[in-house]
């Protein structure tokens, strides 16, 4: 059974990196200095952050005693409590910070979100107008080369027909 239980902390420890409730957590225990480049602290002040963060923690610690006391019956109550909590989040974090702080995609995926749309504006500005279709951030492709057959010299090896065959020699 110690095996089992360690196997599961191996799993649960693993899966941490990247979730960004452990991300802002992390955020309390190192200076701004050190601070990595999450695109939600490129949003968001690091107050406002900290403060969604403590809310988050409190929220969670209650659920976690509620349910090892014996109120743990009105568990699934205190869950549909958490959705009028996050509907009074409105009263305190603008919309654009809970855009950043409280959104279903992931970090990796909003990072390069983020960049492809500062691709597309540099584009839009450095050539105009022109083109907002899906493929602009692939690179252009170059014009086939052409090169003229006609003034290509035989190669006197390979251009002898073969004893038993005729015709043009192979390519």
């Amino acid at each position: 059974m110690p095996v089992l239980y360690g196997v599961f902390l191996y799993m649960g420890v693993a899966s941490l990196n990247g979730i960004q409730f452990w991300d802002r957590c992390k955020l309390y225990l190192m200076p701004a200095k050190h601070q990595p480049d999450y695109t939600f602290l490129r949003h968001v002040p690091l107050r406002r952050v900290h403060l969604f963060t403590v809310v988050q923690i409190v929220c969670l610690t209650v659920l976690w005693v509620l349910k090892s006391t014996m109120a743990a019956i009105i568990f699934p109550v205190m869950i549909l409590g958490l959705i009028v909590v996050r509907k009074m989040l409105d009263w305190v974090f603008s919309q654009h910070d809970l855009a950043w702080l409280d959104d279903i995609l992931p970090e990796k995926d909003k990072k390069k979100e983020e960049d492809k749309k500062k691709k597309k504006k540099k584009k839009k500005n450095g050539r105009g107008e022109e083109g907002d279709s899906e493929d602009e951030s692939k690179p252009p492709v170059p014009p086939p080369v052409k090169i003229p057959m006609d003034t290509l010299q035989p190669d006197p090896v390979n251009s002898s027909p073969s004893p038993g065959r005729e015709g043009p020699p192979a390519v």
